[in-house]
């Protein structure tokens, strides 16, 4: 039984508009609670906090890296949709 690849995949507004509410309010969000667990354990060497908070400004976008893909390119459905008419 074969499934269609393209209900897997998110619409590009959909991706879009996730993006965006990833940006204004997951991003703040993240960052709030990365600065609180990182203020309730005890003082890290220099070393230490730097390779912390480097991981976890980076790691935030693993989860979302689909969301992302392909947002500040031209809307395909669009194109699709003027290359039939």
């Amino acid at each position: 039984m074969q499934t269609d690849p393209s209900a897997k995949q998110m619409s590009y507004k959909a991706r879009k508009r996730w993006a965006l509410f990833a940006l204004l309010v997951g991003m703040p969000a993240y960052i709030v609670i990365v600065l609180n667990l990182m203020a309730s354990i005890d003082r890290l060497p220099f070393w230490a906090e730097v390779v912390a908070y480097l991981f976890l400004g980076i790691a935030w976008i693993f989860p979302l890296k689909r969301v992302f893909l392909g947002v500040g390119q031209p809307d395909p459905e669009a194109a699709r949709a003027s290359d039939e008419t």
